[in-house]
């Protein structure tokens, strides 16, 4: 499992791993019931502490894209990833409803909100 970890973003360790695995099973990269690597074991590769994982893993294991079986190890959760997709799309829209009032608000054009929404969209790239 390839996780990368930046010391420089404002996101802590654990929220790195965690939406790095996410976006691996999300995409398809991490199928239901592969085995993960143990906390022990991913702590080590990427030189972080195994607290560090154990609460990404827990995390994870909230939001339902990991199971965890004590003595066997922790295995990616069959989710429905539509309904996934779903409730990111309603925070999403939840975000874009606070820009839009924002926009308004200041008489900004619904041209530059499309323009600034393409510029940062794919300037993420």
């Amino acid at each position: 499992m390839n996780i990368v970890i930046s010391n420089n973003r404002d996101k802590p360790i654990y929220e790195q791993i965690t939406s790095q695995i996410k976006n691996m099973i999300i995409k398809g990269e991490l199928a239901a019931g592969e085995s993960l690597p143990s906390m022990r074991a991913l702590a080590k590769s990427i030189h972080i502490s195994v607290i560090t994982v154990q609460r990404a893993y827990e995390d994870l294991q909230r939001d339902g894209f990991i199971e965890t079986e004590i003595g066997r190890g922790s295995f990616v959760a069959a989710i429905n990833r539509q309904l996934y997709q779903e409730e990111q799309l309603k925070r999403i829209e939840e975000h874009l409803q606070q820009a839009i009032e924002l926009a308004k608000g200041n008489a900004i054009s619904l041209e530059k909100m499309t323009e600034l929404l393409k510029t940062l969209y794919w300037e993420e790239e």
